[in-house]
């Protein structure tokens, strides 16, 4: 019996029949042919097409396999791309949407026999940067597209300049920090206190002060009077200066707190591996011989991801930052800021406040060297490695 011709009921009604997904045990990959029923797939495997089929996949069974598996590894890259671009995403989830297809490539047709195997493959190839968790595989596409690789490295390039203008307005600002204070220090009158070397000696004071012809008549001074009115003058002289001075450090102070807080907006960042600092493995997934281990970061990949190596022996791992955690040397030892408003400075670390979870860091390269930055926080600063 032939196949029913396209457009009449028959061809409608098998339509109908083989839409959505069916069973993968009863579909045959050479001749692309999708059986409802155990039966039916009996029937197919007898027929002469599927055994003209079999005949030809004999003759060169590796070229067919390369071929569906190169399918199936394109189908589910172009997926991954289109859909989750290059963020990080359970590999199970990527796959479902995939056979969702009823037109899809199944891969028990390709050299993988599970998807585990798969995943490891993508990350073998540096198609996809990989990494196994608690929950399962979990896989970040790697766009090796030149028009990303070069919207990546732009923006890298206006992130470092706008980097340097940040750091140019606040060397602006110190220097006229240090310029106020030189010039309030010269401006400033210094009054010692009044002594009598000798109770029999006259006291006489004379007041140039300037006054208007009407109080001049009505006020008779006195010796007393005098004195205690030029006291009066000096208090108000002596308190107002300090008030300018004041509301002038008052400004300054406040644009640069202004500054500090508009260059940790701009650098405080969700990702903040580096290159050149210790790490401590946190994470169990890789056994306890590695738990609580410190590494030395050698190259970072895709922001999120770097290839560590153990600093007492030579062990090399590739860890997400969710496994890892910042390391905080004893005082005297040179970090580096990881994050934060001084993202990529490298400092002393000068003291610990063990119960707020903080220290202060003194910045020594660089236009801010000498800086001392209070209050940073354990997870911004990690331990530097020594070459």
């Amino acid at each position: 019996m032939g196949k029913a011709e396209v457009g009449t009921p028959k061809y409608m009604a098998n339509k109908m029949k083989a839409k959505g997904l069916q069973k993968l045990r009863w579909y045959c990959q050479m001749c692309q042919k999708q059986c409802r029923d155990e039966n039916g797939f009996k029937c197919h495997t007898m027929s002469e097409s599927h055994q003209r089929q079999l005949l030809l996949f004999a003759d060169n069974a590796s070229k067919y396999i390369d071929e569906f598996s190169r399918e199936f590894s394109d189908g589910y890259l172009e997926l991954l791309k289109r859909q989750f671009g290059t963020k990080r995403v359970h590999a199970n989830k990527v796959y479902q949407d995939y056979i969702a297809n009823r037109d899809h490539l199944h891969m028990n047709a390709t050299q993988w026999e599970t998807l585990t195997e798969f995943v490891k493959w993508l990350g073998r190839e540096g198609k996809c940067t990989v990494d196994e968790t608690e929950k399962g595989w979990f896989v970040t596409y790697v766009d090796r597209d030149p028009a990303t690789i070069a919207s990546q490295q732009a923006k890298v390039k206006k992130e470092k300049l706008d980097k340097d203008d940040q750091e140019r307005m606040l060397e602006f600002i110190q220097r006229q920090v240090e310029k106020g204070k030189k010039e309030s220090n010269q401006g400033e009158t210094s009054y010692t206190e009044f002594k009598r070397e000798s109770s029999q000696e006259r006291l006489t004071l004379n007041l140039n002060l300037k006054r208007k012809p009407e109080v001049i008549a009505d006020i008779k001074p006195d010796p007393m009077t005098k004195t205690a009115f030029n006291s009066k003058v000096k208090e108000e002289s002596t308190t107002k200066k300090p008030k300018t001075e004041k509301s002038k450090h008052s400004a300054l102070d406040e644009i640069m707190a202004m500054q500090e807080r508009a260059k940790e907006k701009a650098n405080r960042k969700d990702y903040w591996l580096t290159e050149g600092i210790i790490v401590k493995i946190v994470t169990k997934s890789l056994g306890d011989k590695f738990y609580k281990r410190k590494a030395v970061v050698e190259r970072v990949v895709d922001k999120y991801a770097a290839h560590v190596k153990l600093t007492d022996e030579p062990v090399k791992l590739k860890l997400d930052q969710n496994h890892v955690e910042t390391v905080i040397p004893s005082p005297g030892r040179a970090v580096r800021f990881v994050n934060g408003a001084y993202r990529g400075q490298t400092g002393l670390l000068k003291a610990l406040n063990t119960d707020e979870f903080c220290c202060d860091v003194e910045i020594s390269e660089g236009l801010l060297t000498g800086r001392l930055v209070k209050g940073v926080q354990y997870e911004d600063i990690s331990k530097l490695a020594t070459l």
